[in-house]
């Protein structure tokens, strides 16, 4: 039965506490079992359900983003990392230790399945003996297993040994008189001693706590030197037989404790003396004030007090754990400062009396019973529990600290304040059912979970037997995937010391996969990364070695003892049922490769080689592998018969090479490459990971490479395509293409891998410091951050390691070395970072080096540069910017601009032989179109181009261009980088040059370039730039392009630029100009057709302008108005409408409005009228309220101008309606003002013919209209009389023919006769009469 939870479950984010689960112990009730037995059932059907059931957490690459098109490296890089997170997701002890009770132990009959093996036993050399048989008082013994020694004390002397050594040298101290009580190793305090002192020994002796420095330091060889040293640091404590002393290696402090009482004490100690401190100190953290000073007596006591036994400290929680004489168990909070809280004080009958609450009534927890270890559990192993204590009849009892508010995550700065009995495990039971643990007398447990427990087997027996326990962790792991998690369950042996142990200690660290509890104790994750755990035993008679085995050693040594084939077979379903079949492929895997370990009859520990176990294990490995097949729960469409290979679950013989592949890198996957270590004195840069261990793991994968090779024949998915045509069905061809797919990308990785760690052993070949500062800060920074993971699976790793083999290289070019040596020792090491291209590149800089020593102005120093840039050519797709960077530079200092402009414009080409930059160039040039990425980058390249330009100018500018009539060296090259450059048919360059050309201001550089690419640029880039468009015009004008350049002229005239009204008429009138002029092939009709256009616009701007001058001075017209006027007018060109409605008309400009009309071809003779009707009338009221000049001025001013804008237009300038009105305005408005014939002389001033006007004057004399009516009819008379006069003047000039003809003077006798018959006065009577005796005088 099981106790319920007393303290409420806490919420917390995300967690459900209300919701039901499955509760899998009422499915199926535990109980304990004597010998951990397992069902015979059949592991192959069973382990094809748990392999089916739990295809989504077992890792597989094929059964995801099956949208993603992951490429071959990818879908294995994704193998590699579900494999080791599925590692990493190992239970943590918390979840198969839960509340409640366990006896499940497979303890072992066979040594083939043993979890460890005794090595070797070291017997205690002969001088201890020596040294022991002259012993008065005591002795005691120990180890320093993490250091490889142990020791003993005898009496007042102390000596430590390398006990694995034959023949050791007895390192000891006797520099004090007092007998020694207690040893304890410890790391010292930082800072206190000089680092020559690794450790530091506490030696408790009766009357004083002495502090001695150890120097540590082993070898290459195995040997171990070790050095002590007087600290003269030390305390007083006589009468206090201290017996237990404990100490924190994190932080250095030193805890101790007597036989006299259960007070713990700390010893304090720093470098030097202070005011009110001394070197050495002692704090007694229990007992305050004056009952810390009451001396310890020797008599009156009728039995010995309760005292600490045990010291344990957690520094991963900062706890420090005492266990008493009377099995009290208590927990100390240590704090900054020589701070030590009493927290937790959890007495035996406590402890007991939470353990009956969750397990049947047994005599095993019952009073009588004592505790006689405690040993802590890390933070990093465990969340909740923390202690583990062993009873006297080998009962464990996994206890838990909690604080007030329940369970929760302690870190290292808060104290538990309870602590509670989490899970029992029942020692194991014989045959019979008597205990096997009864007189358990010392125990200990070390990470995971290995658990020693000595007993003496026979009531008075001086020898001592050890239980070994130990999580079986593939069991373990196996059932965390099925769901079906067993309680703890563990696999056991017995070994007989023949002797009694004296202590125990890890010799190879303390175990940890990983540094949280979740995936800490996956022992099957780093069976082939970490050595296996050693532990050391010492005994009266000397010191055993106990060796963990591996489940590789296990799965080797049982076919090796499995007896027959029968036997054998048995093992093997025996594994698959216990660990899964892919666990147990990965081991067989493992040990076909030779990762099998082995003791030799020497008790060397040596590497399986027996052929019939490596046979063996192959064959496992290719009959035992499984196949392929499709998930059932892969979403398949109904009506979709044939699934595809996305759907397809890989074989286990796929997961056991991604296991052993992923548990072989597992330690250098997400490691960083390089360790950059800076000091004052300079900057190191080494391996983040041993070389010697990446030799180890290449020559692993090396092994595992070629056993794939060899057995591919027999394997599904890499014997080749014929298994493909054995399938029976659609469903099984594709499962084995899909299993294909899969091992193909597992086998291309473990190559990638391989080659990988031979380029990172290559770089750390070399000075790895140089090599890194040879390449840009951005490629710095990058190599810095590159793990192996991104070397072997990206294109960027690999290009970063490219750039690094170039470095090496050129490192060594640099050096004298000779190029194709070098290149040909990196490609037999690391081919894929070194390629045939990346040869040919650095010969081509070889021959630029060469160049550069023999002279780049000779003739041969000329040919290497040339042959330089032919190789450059041949692989420009393969020249990185750096290198093309470093290339061009080295070519300008030796003034070969030329070659750099053509290897500049080679590389850009080749990046992009799409020529999508040119396609994203022309279309819409979206931000985020894909293609603008190889856009920027060949600009990149052509801003090197750049360089180049203004280095050759700027040199060309040093020297003259020609010397005796000839070019000079320097000429001739600027002549030849401005050909390249010219010539060039990249047409994306030439766009990105003519850019740069307008961004230095070299506008008459960009107009005599001769290229076809000009003018399309001009083209392109005057749509949307004015800038651009004057120049195109002004390089059409250039070449004699007269038509192209008015029509382009034209285009900005009508454009929505933001150009100026007189910007505009400019443009029209110099594209007037050019249209007017002859251009090559436009023959005469396009251009009149373009002359007219431009005419008539230009009209239209004239008029328009006058417009906008006229408003600007109206005064009229408010700032904002006048604000609108500058923007609707000094701007684009309106239309006659726009600027008739809303401008001419509405602010009464009739003489524009005339011009509108003529520019329009407007013939309606009543709006022409009417608008000349209303200017006179504005002319005349405007000057009379102005006062000056007169009238009639104004008048004959404006109809001057009009008529010559208007051309004397018939239609605009009806002169039959406009001399009648000015007649009529002159006689009633401006009689007797100004000279009578002004208007006449108007008209003959505009070169109107007298022919026109005489008709209109008789027309009106004859009319009899007002005002010219009666006497008036003499003004009209007048006017006709001073026309005829003016006329003959006129013709009679330079002997012409009167009036033009013999009609029109006929015609003009008889209007002169009706003149004075028309009642005229007698001087115009008279004037008439001789005007007409001349005429005919001169007609006869």
């Amino acid at each position: 039965m099981s106790a319920a939870l007393q303290t409420p479950q806490r919420p917390v984010p995300g967690a459900f506490m209300q919701t039901p689960a499955v509760n899998r112990q009422q499915q199926q009730p535990f109980q304990p079992t004597l010998h951990g037995s397992h069902p015979n059932d059949d592991p192959f059907s069973r382990d094809n359900a748990r392999r089916t059931a739990t295809a989504s957490a077992v890792p597989t690459n094929a059964m995801t983003r099956s949208a993603e098109n992951l490429s071959t490296r990818e879908r294995a890089a994704k193998t590699i990392n579900e494999t080791l997170a599925q590692d990493g997701k190992y239970p943590e002890i918390d979840t198969y230790l839960p509340q409640g009770f366990s006896s499940t132990y497979d303890v072992s009959g066979s040594s083939a399945w043993a979890p460890f093996q005794r090595t070797k036993i070291y017997s205690i050399p002969d001088q201890i003996f020596d040294q022991y048989n002259q012993a008065q008082v005591a002795t005691m013994m120990g180890l320093f297993a993490e250091l490889g020694l142990a020791w003993v004390t005898i009496d007042n002397a102390l000596y430590v040994w390398d006990y694995k050594q034959p023949d050791p040298t007895l390192i000891g101290f006797e520099d004090q008189p007092n007998t020694i009580t207690a040893v304890r190793l410890s790391v010292p305090r930082a800072g206190v001693f000089v680092p020559t002192i690794t450790h530091m020994l506490v030696i408790a002796t009766t009357s004083e706590l002495l502090l001695i420095g150890m120097a540590y330091e082993a070898t290459a060889a195995g040997a171990k030197n070790v050095s002590l040293y007087q600290t003269h640091m030390s305390i007083a404590i006589r009468g206090m037989d201290v017996n237990v002393i404990g100490c924190s290696d994190a932080t250095g402090r030193v805890f101790f404790s007597g036989r006299g009482d259960d007070d713990v004490h700390e010893l304090t100690y720093q470098q030097e003396e202070r005011w009110f401190y001394n070197r050495c100190g002692k704090l007694n953290h229990t007992s305050k004030g004056i009952y810390s000073l009451k001396p310890t007596l020797p008599f009156g006591q009728q039995s010995r007090p309760e005292h600490i036994i045990q010291m344990v400290v957690d520094d991963s929680r900062n706890l420090l754990y005492t266990l008493s004489s009377a099995s009290t168990i208590r927990t100390f909070h240590m704090k900054s400062g020589n701070t030590l809280d009493l927290v937790i004080t959890k007495p035996l009958p406590s402890i007991l009396s939470n353990a009956g609450h969750m397990t049947p009534r047994s005599d095993l927890i019952a009073p009588g019973v004592t505790i006689v270890n405690i040993s802590a559990i890390p933070a990093s192993e465990a969340s909740k529990l923390h202690l583990m204590a062993t009873l006297s009849n080998g009962c464990r009892l996994y206890l838990t600290a909690t604080t007030v508010y329940g369970w929760s995550i302690l870190d290292s700065s808060s104290a538990p304040t309870s602590m509670q009995v989490q899970h029992i495990k029942y020692p194991p039971v014989m045959a019979g059912g008597s205990n096997m643990a009864v007189a358990t007398r010392l125990a200990d447990r070390f990470p995971p979970g290995y658990f020693l427990c000595f007993t003496n087997q026979a009531p008075g027996a001086v020898t001592d037997s050890v239980f070994l326990s130990s999580p079986d962790t593939g069991r373990i792991a196996a059932s965390s995937q099925n769901l079906q998690a067993e309680r703890f369950p563990e696999s056991a042996i017995w070994l007989s010391l023949e002797s009694r142990a004296e202590d125990i200690g890890l010799e190879s660290g303390s175990f940890a996969a990983g540094n949280m509890p979740i995936g800490f104790g996956n022992e099957l994750a780093v069976q082939f990364d970490k050595p296996p755990t050693e532990i050391a035993i010492l005994t009266n008679t000397g010191v055993h070695t106990i060796r963990r085995r591996r489940l590789v050693d296990v799965f080797a040594s049982a076919i090796r003892f499995g007896g027959g084939d029968e036997g054998l077979e048995g093992e093997i379903k025996k594994f698959i049922r216990l660990y899964g079949r892919g666990e147990t492929i990965a081991t067989a895997l493992a040990v076909a490769c030779g990762q099998g370990l082995e003791s030799t009859p020497d008790t060397r520990i040596a590497r399986v080689s027996d052929a019939e176990v490596l046979d063996y294990a192959r064959r496992t490995f290719i009959e035992y592998g499984g196949r392929p097949f499709v998930v059932e729960n892969s979403n398949l469409v109904p009506d979709q018969a044939v699934p595809t290979v996305d759907m397809v679950r890989p074989s286990a013989r796929h997961d056991g090479i991604a296991i052993y592949s992923a548990r072989l890198v597992r330690s250098i996957w997400r490691a960083l490459i390089i360790t950059e270590i800076i000091s004052p004195q300079k900057l190191e840069i080494n391996s983040t990971i041993n070389i010697q261990k990446l030799r180890d793991i290449q020559h692993d994968l090396t092994v595992l490479q070629e056993f794939l090779n060899k057995s591919k024949s027999f394997i599904d998915g890499l014997s080749g395509p014929d298994e493909i045509l054995r399938a029976a069905t659609r469903q099984e061809e594709v499962s084995l293409q899909a299993e294909h797919r899969a091992l193909k990308s597992l086998v291309i990785l473990i190559g990638d891998i391989i080659e990988g760690i031979s380029f990172v052993l290559v770089l750390f070949d070399e000075r790895v410091e140089d090599i890194i500062r040879a390449l840009s800060l951005e490629l710095q920074t990058e190599v810095k951050s590159l793990t192996y993971e991104k070397l072997f699976c990206t294109a960027r790793g690999k290009d970063l390691a490219k750039e690094l083999v170039k470095a090496i290289v050129n490192r060594n070019i640099a050096s004298g070395s000779n190029v194709d040596t070098v290149a040909e020792a990196l490609r037999r090491r690391c081919g894929s970072f070194c390629s045939a291209e990346d040869v040919v590149v650095f010969k081509a800089q070889e021959q630029v080096k060469k160049a550069s020593e023999v002279g780049s102005d000779t003739e041969f120093g000329r040919n290497l540069l040339n042959e330089s840039l032919r190789l450059f050519e041949q692989v420009a797709a393969n020249i990185s910017m750096e290198y093309l960077e470093d290339a061009v530079q080295e070519y300008t200092s030796m003034r070969f601009f030329a070659g750099a402009v053509k290897l500049a414009l080679a590389v850009a080409k080749a990046s992009d032989p799409a020529n999508k930059a040119l396609a994203w160039m022309k279309e819409e040039r979206q931000e985020q179109d894909p293609r603008k990425v190889e856009y920027d980058k060949r600009r990149r390249y052509y801003n090197l181009i750049h360089q180049v330009i203004v280095a050759v100018d700027e040199a060309a500018r040093q020297e003259p261009e020609m010397i005796d009539g000839q070019y000079t060296t320097m000429a001739r090259r600027k002549q030849e980088t401005y050909d390249v450059v010219n010539n060039s048919d990249d047409e994306v360059f030439h766009t990105d040059l003519y850019d740069w050309y307008l961004e230095q201001g070299w506008n008459d550089r960009l107009l005599n370039v001769q290229s076809p690419y000009i003018t399309a640029y001009l083209q392109m880039k005057s749509v949307d730039d004015v800038t651009h468009a004057d120049l195109l015009w002004k390089y059409y004008v250039q070449n004699d392009c007269h038509y192209e350049a008015a029509d382009v002229q034209l285009q900005l005239a009508k454009s929505a630029f933001k150009l100026p009204l007189d910007r505009r008429i400019e443009y029209l009138s110099r594209a007037k100009a050019n249209a007017s002029s002859y251009s090559l092939g436009v023959g005469r009709q396009p251009r009149q057709v373009l002359l007219q256009e431009i005419s008539d616009l230009l009209d239209m701007a004239n008029i328009q302008d006058e417009l906008y001058q006229r408003l600007r001075g109206d005064t009229r017209l408010t700032a904002e108005s006048r604000g609108s006027v500058e923007r609707g007018l000094n701007g684009p060109i309106l239309t006659v409408s726009e600027l008739y409605n809303e401008y001419a008309d509405q602010a009464s400009y009739y003489d524009i409005c005339l011009m509108i009309y003529q520019a329009a071809d407007h013939r309606n003779p009543a709006d022409i009228r009417l608008t000349w009707q209303n200017l006179f009338e504005k002319i005349h009221m405007d000057t009379v309220a102005a006062g000056q000049p007169l009238p009639y001025e104004a008048m004959a001013a404006q109809i001057r101008t009009l008529g010559n804008k208007l051309s004397l237009s018939e239609t605009t300038f009806p002169i039959n309606d406009i001399l009648p009105m000015l007649e009529r305005y002159a006689f009633e408005y401006q009689r007797a003002v100004g000279p009578a014939t002004w208007v006449i002389d108007l008209f003959l001033e505009l070169q109107v013919p007298y022919e026109t006007l005489l008709p209109i004057l008789e027309s009106m004399f004859y009319n009899d209209e007002a005002p010219f009516t009666g006497p008036n009819r003499r003004v009209i008379a007048d006017d006709m009389i001073y026309v005829i006069r003016r006329w003959f003047q006129d013709s009679g000039r330079g002997g012409g023919t009167l009036f033009g003809n013999e009609i029109a003077t006929e015609q003009i006798l008889d209007m002169l006769q009706m003149l004075q018959q028309s009642g005229l006065d007698a001087n115009k009577a008279a004037e008439c009469q001789a005007l007409k005796n001349r005429i005919e005088q001169l007609v006869r």
